[in-house]
């Protein structure tokens, strides 16, 4: 998932996404620790992807904030 798709979501829609992607990495390590992990690549691309999903996060409260401010 890109960011311009990221930018496209609700808060709620991120929380959503950001929670669900945490449990695929907690998966990923229990999968690891047992074995029978198929593709070692996915824990960079999970990691990758909950920190793109934060930094929209980020970015849309900065801008709640700051868009609160202006008179």
């Amino acid at each position: 998932m890109d960011a311009k798709q990221l930018r496209s979501k609700s808060a709620a829609e991120l929380g959503d996404e950001l929670l669900k992607l945490r449990k695929e990495q907690f998966a990923l390590r229990m999968q690891r620790a047992t074995g029978q992990l198929p593709k070692p690549d996915q824990f960079g691309k999970v990691r990758r992807n909950i920190a793109r999903l934060k930094t929209v996060l980020r970015e849309s409260q900065e801008t709640a904030v700051a868009g609160g401010k202006k008179k």
